[in-house]
């Protein structure tokens, strides 16, 4: 299951990452974000210990959401060492998630 993110544990469990991290920035009324949901909880699942997959609900975190300028969602960012490396927005198949968290290895 991937990770819940909070404004609240953002530095300690992102920032300070050893692996690469992928953060799927969603809200509960945004129909879009529904359906990446099945693809990023897979690559939770197929990653597990080797990357962190995580969420961030923009409605209740919004000192994360405005740090990395989200302003649509399904917004999907890729860290590596603590720096934004890629993102995605808008909807996309896992393929292309995977492609793009694949090459933070």
């Amino acid at each position: 299951m991937a990770t819940e993110i909070t404004d609240a544990n953002f530095d300690e469990l992102v920032m300070k990452s050893e692996k690469p991290v992928v953060i799927d920035f969603w809200a509960e009324w945004c129909g879009p974000c529904r359906l990446i949901e099945p693809h990023i909880e897979e690559l939770s699942k197929q990653y597990d210990g080797k990357a962190l997959i995580a969420k961030v609900n923009v409605d209740e975190n919004p000192q994360v959401t405005a740090q990395f300028g989200v302003r649509n969602i399904p917004t999907v960012l890729f860290i590596k060492n603590g720096e934004p490396s890629d993102k995605q927005v808008g909807v996309a198949g896992k393929d292309v998630l995977e492609q793009k968290l694949v090459a933070l290895f």
